[in-house]
C-alpha cells in the first residue's frame, strides 16, 4: 500500500501546481489588464485638461508606472491607484467622466482649479465605486449636479464637496441613497427647488451645507432624526416657513446658520436643548416674537446673531448665563426696554451691536469694565443719559457708534486715552461741552462724526495730530473761534464744519489737503477772501462756502479745478465779475452764486448755460443768451461801428446758403418721417414712422391686430422681423423727438400709431428680459457692466437738454437686458407714479421731472444691483423709511456682509470689495434728498467706468 501511495502523490502535486500556475497567470494577466485600463483612463483625463503649470508633465504613456506620477498615490500592496490630489493647480478644461471609472480610487481632490462645463454622466461604473472622498469645490462647473454621484454605486461616499461652482437645477431626490455620507457641501451654486426630504435618511451626516443657492420651500420637518449633525449651514437662500422644532433634537449641533432666508414664525423654544451649540445665526429673516428664555441656557454659545428680523420684547437679564459669549448682534429688530446690565458681566464679550431698535434708558455704566470690548454699536435707539466712562477699559475698543440717540453730557475724557479707536460716530445726540483737547491726538481714528450736537468752544486752541483721519464732521454744533490751520492728516477726504459759529479767514493750509473730496464750511461767520490755495485740492468734488461773510473776487483758479462738481458761494459779500473760465469744466454741474455783489456778463460756459434763476439771483448780472434759463436781463451791445450795408452783405453771404440748407433739411425730414392713415370703427388711425424700413414692413392693420399679443411679426412678407407694441392711453404728452434717439443702450422707437389721444408705440424687438427678472443670477462684474450701460444711455439722453429726453421713472421695468448683458432703456410717456420708490421725492410732491429726478432712480437701481433687495419689497423698509435709508445706514458703518447681495458674494474677489463700496457711495449721492446734491449722468458714468480696487476705509 505504501508503494501505491508513493506512486499517486506526484500526480496530485503536479495537478495542483498546474492549477496554481494557471491561476497566477490569469491573476497576472488580470492585474496587467487593470493597470492598462487605469493608465488609459488617466491619460483620457489628462487629454481633457489644460495644465499651464505643467503639473502633469510626467504623466506619459511610457513604461514608467503611474504610481510615480505627480498627484497620484497607489496602494503599496496591490500597486493600484487609490488617490488623486490635484487641488489648486490652476488647471482648466472639462473634467472627463473617465476619472470616476477608476476602480480602486477612494479619494479625488480637484478643488480650487478652473474646470468648467458639465460633467458627463453618460458612462459611469455600474458596479459599486470605491470612492469615499470627492472634492470638486471652487471651480466653474455648470449644469445639473452629476446624477451618477447620487446613485447606489457611490453609496460608500463619506465626503462630497461640490461647493462654489455654478451647478444649477435641483438637488437630486436620490441624495438619501448616500447613506455613508458624513460631509455634504453643495453651497455657493445656483441650485433651485426644495430640500429633498430624503436627505433625512443620511442619519450619519455631520456637516451639511446648502448655503448660497436659490433653494425654496421649508426645511425638512424630520431633520431632527439626523442626530449626528454638528454643522448646518442653509443661509443665503429663499427658504420659507418656520424653523422646525425637531432641530432641538440635534444634540450634537455646534453650528446652526439659517441666515438670509424668508423664515417666519417664532424662534422655537426647543433650540434651548442644543447644549453643545456654539454659533447660532438666524439674522436676515422674518422671525418674530421675543427671544425664547431657553436660548439663554446655551452656555457654550460664542456668537449669537438674531439681527435684522422682527423680534420684539425686552432683552432678558438671563443673558448673564452666556459667559462664553464673544459676539452679540441683535440690531434691526423691535426690541424695547433697557440694555440689560447683565451684559457688563460677560468677560469674553467683544462685539455688541444693538443698533436700530427701540431701546430706552441709560447705557450701563459698567459696560466695558469687565470685558474685552472691541465694537460697540447702540445707534438709532432712544437711549439717554451720559456716555459711560469705562467703555475703553480693555484698550481694544476700535468702533464706537452711538449716533441718533438722546445722549447728554460731555464727551468722557477717558476716550481721549483710547488709542485703539478707529471709528467714532456720536452725531445727532444732545452732547454738550467742549471737545476734549487730547481727543484730537488719537492716532488711529479715520472717521470722526460729532455733528448735530450741542458742542461748543474752540477747536483751534489745541494741536490736531490725527494722521489717519479721513472724515471729520463737526457740523450743526456751536463751535466758535477760527478754523485750525491743520488737522494733522494728509488723508482727509471729507471735512464738514458747517452750521457753527466759526469766524476769521479760511486758512491757506486747506490747500495742503490733497485728498480732499468734499469741503463744507457753509453757515458760519467766515470772512476774508477765498484762498487761491484751494486750487491745490485737485480731487475736490464738492465745495460749499455759502452763508458766510466772505468778500473779494472769485479766484480764477477755481475754474481750473479738474473734478469740481458742486460749487455754492451764495449768501456772501463777494463782488466783481464772474471769471470767464468758471463753469467751463465739464465736471461742474451744480453752481450757485446768488445773493452776492457780482456784476457784468454771465459767462457762456457749460454750468452757466444750464443755471436756474435761483442760482444767480440777488446780483447785478446780465445774460447774453436770450434763451437762457437764468432769468437775468439781456446784456445790451454798442453797435456804433456796425454799418447797415454790412448787414445786407453778410445776409447775402450767409443767409441765402442757410435758407437753401433749411429747405433741403426740411425735405429730408419729411422723407424720414412717413405718415399713413387708415379708417376703422374707432375712427381715423394715423401711423407716424421714424424708420423708413419700418414703413415698408409695418401697417396700421399689423399694429392693431397684434396689439393684444404685445409682439408683432409682419405677415405676408419675406423678412421675419419682430417689433414690440406698447399700448398708451394718453399720447398727448408724447414727444415724437423720442423717435430720433439712436443709442446702443436705448430701445429704438420705430413708430407711433394713434387715434385721438390714445394709441400704440412700436419699438424694435429686443430678445431679453427685464432687469428685475435677471438680477438674482448676475455676478458682480455683470451688474457693474449693466449699471455702466444704463449710465451711458442716461448721459446721452441728458446731453439733449430737453424735457423729451427724461425718463421720469427710472425703474428696472424700463431696462431690458439682452442676451449679451447689454441693458436697453425703453422710453415711453408714462407719468411717474407718486408711490413708486424709484421716483425722486420732489417729483412725488408735484414738482416737475428733471434730470436730477432720473439720477435718483439710477441710485435706487444701483442699490438694488448691489444688495439684491427690491425697493418695492416691504421688508426693505421695515426698519427704515425706504431702501435708500436702509442703504444709507448700512454704508454709514460699512456693514459689508450685511448689505451685499449673497448671490454674488461668493464670486467677489477681495480687491473688488472696494469697488462695491465705492458704487454704493455713488448710489447714495444719486439718491440725495436735495436734487442739487445729486451728480450728473456724466459723473455717474465716469465713476462707474473708473471703479478700481482702491483701498476702502471699511473695517
Amino acid at each position: 500500500m505504501a508503494k501505491g501511495v508513493r506512486q499517486t502523490f506526484p500526480k496530485s502535486l503536479t495537478f495542483m501546481c498546474l492549477v496554481m500556475l494557471v491561476f497566477n497567470l490569469r491573476c497576472s494577466q488580470s492585474h496587467g489588464d487593470q493597470q492598462e485600463q487605469e493608465l488609459q483612463l488617466l491619460l483620457s483625463f489628462k487629454a481633457s485638461t489644460k495644465d499651464p503649470r505643467l503639473s502633469l508633465s510626467n504623466w506619459l504613456n511610457s513604461s514608467t508606472t503611474f504610481c510615480n506620477w505627480y498627484g497620484l498615490t497607489c496602494d503599496h500592496s496591490s500597486s493600484h491607484l487609490n488617490s488623486i490630489q490635484l487641488a489648486g493647480k490652476n488647471m482648466s478644461g472639462t473634467i472627463s467622466s473617465s476619472i470616476f471609472q477608476l476602480p480602486n480610487v477612494n479619494n479625488i481632490d480637484l478643488s480650487s482649479n478652473k474646470f468648467a462645463g458639465e460633467i458627463s454622466s453618460s458612462s459611469f461604473p455600474s458596479s459599486p465605486s470605491s470612492l469615499r472622498y470627492l472634492n470638486l469645490s471652487n471651480n466653474n462647473l455648470t449644469g445639473s449636479l452629476p446624477q451618477f454621484l447620487f446613485s447606489v454605486s457611490f453609496s460608500r461616499l463619506e465626503s462630497l464637496d461640490l461647493s462654489n461652482n455654478m451647478f444649477s437645477g435641483m438637488i437630486p431626490h436620490q441624495v438619501g441613497l448616500l447613506s455613508s455620507l458624513k460631509y455634504l457641501d453643495v453651497g455657493g451654486n445656483v441650485l433651485v427647488g426644495g430640500i429633498p426630504n430624503s436627505i433625512t435618511n443620511i442619519t450619519g451626516l455631520e456637516y451639511l451645507t446648502l448655503a448660497s443657492n436659490q433653494l425654496v420651500g421649508e426645511i425638512p420637518r424630520d431633520i431632527g432624526v439626523m442626530k449626528s449633525l454638528k454643522w448646518i449651514y442653509m443661509g443665503y437662500n429663499n427658504l420659507s416657513g418656520e424653523i422646525p422644532k425637531s432641530i432641538g433634537n440635534l444634540l450634537s449641533l455646534h453650528h446652526l446658520d439659517l441666515v438670509y432666508n424668508n423664515l417666519t414664525g417664532f424662534i422655537p423654544e426647543s433650540l434651548g436643548n442644543l447644549t453643545n451649540l456654539e454659533f447660532l445665526f438666524l439674522y436676515r429673516n422674518n422671525l418674530m416674537g421675543p427671544i425664547p428664555p431657553s436660548i439663554f441656557d446655551l452656555k457654550k454659545l460664542v456668537s449669537l446673531d438674531l439681527s435684522d428680523n422682527s423680534l420684539w420684547g425686552e432683552i432678558s437679564e438671563l443673558v448673564i448665563n452666556l459667559q462664553r459669549l464673544e459676539i452679540l448682534q441683535l440690531f434691526s429688530n423691535n426690541f424695547t426696554g433697557k440694555i440689560p446690565r447683565a451684559l457688563t458681566a460677560l468677560p469674553r464679550l467683544q462685539v455688541l451691536q444693538l443698533w436700530s431698535n427701540r431701546l430706552t434708558g441709560e447705557i450701563p455704566k459698567e459696560l466695558g469694565m469687565h470685558s474685552n470690548l472691541t465694537v460697540l454699536d447702540l445707534s438709532t435707539n432712544h437711549l439717554s443719559g451720559e456716555i459711560p466712562h469705562r467703555l475703553c477699559d480693555s484698550s481694544n475698543l476700535y468702533k464706537l457708534i452711538l449716533f441718533s440717540n438722546s445722549l447728554e453730557g460731555q464727551i468722557p475724557h477717558s476716550l481721549s486715552a483710547c488709542t485703539s479707536l478707529r471709528r467714532v460716530r456720536l452725531q445727532n445726540n444732545k452732547l454738550s461741552g467742549q471737545l476734549p483737547p487730547e481727543f484730537t491726538k488719537l492716532p488711529e481714528v479715520y472717521l470722526l462724526d460729532m455733528s448735530g450736537n450741542k458742542l461748543s468752544g474752540r477747536i483751534d486752541d489745541r494741536k490736531w495730530d490725527m494722521p489717519a483721519l479721513q472724515l471729520l464732521n463737526l457740523a450743526k454744533n456751536n463751535f466758535s473761534g477760527e478754523l485750525p490751520t491743520s488737522f494733522g492728516s494728509n488723508e482727509l477726504e471729507n471735512l464738514d464744519l458747517s452750521e457753527n459759529q466759526f469766524s476769521g479767514y479760511i486758512p491757506p493750509g486747506v490747500g495742503n489737503l490733497s485728498e480732499l473730496v468734499q469741503l463744507k464750511l457753509n453757515r458760519n461767520k467766515l470772512s476774508g477772501n477765498i484762498p487761491n490755495e484751494l486750487c491745490s485740492c485737485k480731487k475736490l468734488v464738492s465745495l460749499d462756502l455759502s452763508h458766510n461773510q466772505l468778500s473779494g473776487q472769485i479766484p480764477i483758479s477755481l475754474g481750473e479745478m479738474p473734478v469740481l462738481g458742486m460749487l455754492d458761494l451764495s449768501e456772501n459779500q463777494l463782488w466783481g465779475e464772474i471769471p470767464e473760465n468758471l463753469g467751463s469744466a465739464e465736471s461742474l454741474v451744480e453752481l450757485n452764486i446768488s445773493y452776492n455783489h457780482f456784476h457784468g456778463r454771465l459767462p457762456s460756459t457749460g454750468a452757466f448755460l444750464a443755471i436756474n434763476s435761483s442760482g444767480v439771483a440777488g446780483n447785478d448780472l446780465c445774460d447774453s443768451d436770450i434763451d437762457s434759463r437764468s432769468g437775468l436781463p439781456p446784456c445790451t451791445k454798442r453797435d456804433d461801428n456796425k454799418n447797415p450795408i454790412w448787414w445786407f452783405f453778410l445776409f447775402g453771404l450767409v443767409g441765402f446758403p442757410l435758407v437753401a440748407f433749411l429747405i433741403v433739411f426740411i425735405r429730408r425730414r419729411q422723407n424720414s418721417e412717413i405718415t399713413t392713415r387708415a379708417e376703422n370703427e374707432d375712427g381715423t388711425w394715423e401711423m407716424r414712422y421714424f424708420d423708413s424700413k419700418a414703413s415698408k414692413l409695418i401697417t396700421i392693420h399689423d399694429v392693431l391686430s397684434s396689439a393684444k399679443e404685445g409682439v408683432m411679426i409682419p405677415k405676408g412678407r419675406k423678412e421675419t422681423i419682430q417689433f414690440e407694441v406698447k399700448e398708451m392711453s394718453d399720447l398727448n404728452c408724447f414727444s415724437e423727438d423720442i423717435g430720433k434717439l439712436r443709442h446702443p443702450n436705448i430701445v429704438k422707437l420705430k413708430g407711433i400709431c394713434r387715434c385721438g389721444k390714445g394709441g400704440y408705440l412700436v419699438y424694435e424687438y429686443v430678445e431679453g428680459k427685464y432687469l428685475s427678472d435677471v438680477l438674482g443670477s448676475l455676478s458682480w462684474e455683470r451688474r457693474r457692466n449693466i449699471a455702466l450701460g444704463i449710465a451711458k444711455a442716461l448721459k446721452y439722453l441728458h446731453a439733449h437738454d430737453s424735457p423729451f429726453a427724461l425718463v421720469g421713472e427710472m425703474s428696472p421695468e424700463r431696462v431690458l437686458v439682452d442676451a449679451k448683458d447689454v441693458p436697453r432703456l425703453m422710453l415711453s410717456p408714462l407719468k411717474p407714479s407718486i408711490s413708486s420708490p424709484y421716483v425722486a421725492p420732489e417729483s412725488r410732491n408735484g414738482k416737475e421731472v428733471t434730470e436730477k429726478s432720473d439720477i435718483y432712480g439710477v441710485g435706487v437701481i444701483l442699490i438694488e444691483l448691489l444688495t439684491g433687495r427690491s425697493s418695492v419689497d416691504e421688508e426693505a423698509g421695515m426698519q427704515h423709511e425706504s431702501i435708500v435709508e436702509w442703504a444709507r445706514y448700512c454704508y454709514s458703518d460699512c456693514h459689508l456682509d450685511t448689505w451685499v447681495d449673497p448671490i454674488m458674494k461668493g464670486g467677489i474677489a477681495s480687491s473688488a470689495q472696494n469697488g462695491i463700496v465705492e458704487v454704493l457711495n455713488l448710489a447714495l449721492q444719486c439718491t440725495a434728498t436735495d436734487p442739487t446734491a445729486r451728480p450728473s449722468a456724466s459723473h455717474v458714468f465716469k465713476t462707474l467706468n473708473a471703479v478700481t480696487a482702491s483701498p476702502s476705509p471699511c473695517v
